[in-house]
C-alpha cells in the first residue's frame, strides 16, 4: 500500500543527521518505499533553505541529490486556505498542503513536533508513520 505524506522539515534534518534513525527510515520509505511525498513550492523552498544552513554542514551535493530524488517521487499539491491557528508561520504551508491533499486522498503529516499542529489522527510522528506502514503489510 502507498501512503501520501507531507514530511516536516525537522524529520528531514534528523534523517540527514542520522540515516539509521527512525526519521531516516521514514525518508528511506519516501525515497524508495511506501511513502509518496507531497510537496509544493513552499515546502521545497523550506527544505532547501534549512538543509543548506551552514550550522548543519550538510554536503551541498548530497542535499542536491536528495532534493532531486524526493522531487522525482513526489506528487504536488497547492496549499489551500486553512482556518486553524498554527503557532509557527513556517509550519502553515505543511498543514495547508495536508488539508488540501486530504480533500482527494488519505494523507498524513509526519513531524517530530506534534505540538506545532492541531491534534489529528493523521498528524503523526515518524515512529507512528512506520507503524502505520507495518500494520498494513
Amino acid at each position: 500500500m502507498r501512503y501520501y505524506a507531507i514530511i516536516d522539515t525537522n524529520v528531514l534534518v534528523s534523517a540527514m543527521l542520522k540515516t539509521a534513525s527512525v526519521p531516516g527510515q521514514v525518508m528511506s520509505e519516501a525515497l524508495n518505499g511506501d511513502i509518496i511525498p507531497v510537496l509544493n513550492d513552499g515546502i521545497i523552498s523550506e527544505y532547501e533553505d534549512v538543509l543548506n544552513r551552514p550550522k548543519f554542514r550538510f554536503d551541498k551535493r548530497a542535499v542536491r541529490v536528495f532534493m532531486n530524488e524526493i522531487k522525482k517521487r513526489a506528487v504536488y499539491t497547492d496549499a489551500g486556505a486553512i482556518d486553524e491557528d498554527i503557532p509557527d508561520p513556517k509550519d502553515v504551508v505543511f498543514y495547508a498542503v495536508l488539508m488540501e491533499k486530504r480533500k482527494d486522498d488519505e494523507a498524513y503529516l509526519v513531524t517530530g513536533n506534534l505540538k506545532h499542529y492541531p491534534i489529528r489522527t493523521y498528524i503523526v510522528t515518524p515512529r507512528e508513520m512506520l507503524d502505520i506502514i507495518q500494520e498494513s503489510e
